[in-house]
């Protein structure tokens, strides 16, 4: 059976546990990581694949995967991407997706974080990227008193008035755009906390067969 993204964001299963997902990293004062954020990782992942030229099975599956790629949160942050491919894997088989589709949705999922991540496929190299693209001020759910005193993570996505990720250069080139508001946050801080996710975004690109470029302001860094 062919599961298309419409059937999944109405799956009754599906919405409990992003539920649960968001109440645990709400608790835990995390960035969000809702289906906001799930709806733009879905989509980032199947326009880079489209952009690459990817067939459309590709695409659907990686959508797919940025959908339902930070589900492992409603039982810990900790191994939430090992834990979200399994829950994954049983979701998928069931609403009746083949084996074969929902096991390469499932690595693609236990491979985007980049504690333990390797882009091993098409699929697991976007969904790494677009969700490592995805920084932006509405993401900071803890209240801020004083930005200044702020952690750096909360800083650094308060600072972001946009970000985006395109090919570029006829399929040579993979670019994270962000813009950064310097007053709230140095480069050098983003580059503290994000530099191993943009090593990351490196190898997927050049899994893709391509470059990563980082661009802030205007301003190509990688």
């Amino acid at each position: 059976m062919r599961v298309t993204m419409a059937a999944l964001r109405q799956d009754g299963e599906v919405e409990a546990i992003m539920e649960m997902s968001e109440k645990q990293i709400e608790a835990l004062g995390f960035t969000e990581h809702s289906r906001r954020h799930a709806g733009i990782v879905s989509k980032w992942s199947g326009e880079l694949l489209r952009a690459l030229g990817k067939d459309e099975e590709r695409i659907r599956l990686a959508e797919i995967a940025g959908y339902l790629h930070d589900i492992g949160n409603c039982i810990n942050r900790k191994d939430h991407a090992q834990t979200g491919a399994i829950l994954s894997y049983k979701i998928l088989t069931r609403m009746g997706m083949s084996p074969v589709s929902a096991a390469e949705i499932m690595m693609a999922i236990g491979n985007h974080d980049e504690q333990y991540g390797q882009p091993v496929s098409d699929i697991s190299s976007a969904l790494i990227i677009a969700d490592k693209a995805d920084v932006h001020k509405s993401r900071v759910k803890n209240p801020i008193q004083d930005i200044y005193s702020a952690n750096i993570h909360d800083r650094v996505n308060l600072a972001a008035e946009r970000s985006f990720v395109k090919v570029e250069e006829g399929g040579a080139v993979i670019a994270l755009h962000i813009d950064i508001d310097t007053a709230i946050c140095s480069v050098m801080d983003y580059f503290e906390i994000y530099f191993g996710r943009m090593q990351l975004c490196r190898k997927a690109a050049e899994f893709l067969g391509c470059r990563f470029s980082l661009v802030i302001n205007g301003v190509a860094l990688l």
